[in-house]
């Protein structure tokens, strides 16, 4: 039976160092560092579960762990981006937060629609206690920019504006939704919102006045 090392003393590059070796050490090394990922993925969901009041707890332990298995792959695979910029086990802890937070995201909208045309949304509320002023002037501006929605945007940039600005979907969700990636729907997003802009902008609105 191999002798686990003490986590106490294993310093930032014996984490390294420990990760890249093989034998007794590399499994101690192995073994530490899955229980810290499963000990942050639980704390993850349990700081989240209020949300999802009908998964059961059996469903939450395997989604933890699940979430500590991907972030020590994660983890592994991503070695030489560690920077000693803080501790090892903080960078290593927060795979495994977003691990968990991304699961759960997916959980919480599972079996649920996900809103892409415009036609589902409405305008937004002046909000309480604005100017008759403001109101007209903040009706305007969304009414058109609704309108520019529809006219200028493309169907996809529709789709993806229209779920992660207005509807609030999260975006790995739409991405698995959509069979795209995290980073396709954010140049999609980013392009969207360029071209709305130089759309109002022409138009005289000042996009800035928007709530």
């Amino acid at each position: 039976m191999t002798t686990a090392v003490a986590r106490e003393s294993l310093t930032e590059l014996d984490w390294i160092d420990a990760l890249r070796e093989s034998g007794p050490r590399y499994d101690d090394a192995i073994a530490q560092l899955h229980g810290l990922l499963l000990r942050a993925a639980r704390f993850e969901v349990a700081r989240r579960r209020a949300a999802l009041p009908h998964v059961r707890g059996e469903a939450l332990d395997d989604l933890a762990l699940q979430s500590a298995d991907d972030a020590l792959v994660a983890v592994l695979a991503k070695l030489d981006g560690f920077r000693g910029e803080s501790r090892f086990t903080t960078w290593a802890y927060k795979f495994a937060l977003l691990e968990a937070a991304v699961r759960l995201r997916r959980l919480a909208w599972q079996g649920r629609e996900v809103p892409l045309e415009p036609e589902r949304w409405e305008l937004i509320d002046g909000g309480a206690g604005s100017s008759p002023h403001r109101d007209v002037t903040t009706r305007e501006l969304l009414g058109a920019l609704q309108e520019a929605i529809r006219a200028e945007l493309t169907p996809r940039q529709r789709e993806v504006l229209v779920a992660i600005t207005i509807t609030g979907v999260p975006i790995d969700v739409l991405a698995e939704r959509l069979g795209s990636t995290r980073g396709a729907l954010y140049k999609t997003l980013h392009d969207a919102r360029q071209k709305l802009r130089r759309c109002m902008e022409k138009r005289g609105f000042d996009m800035e006045a928007l709530p």
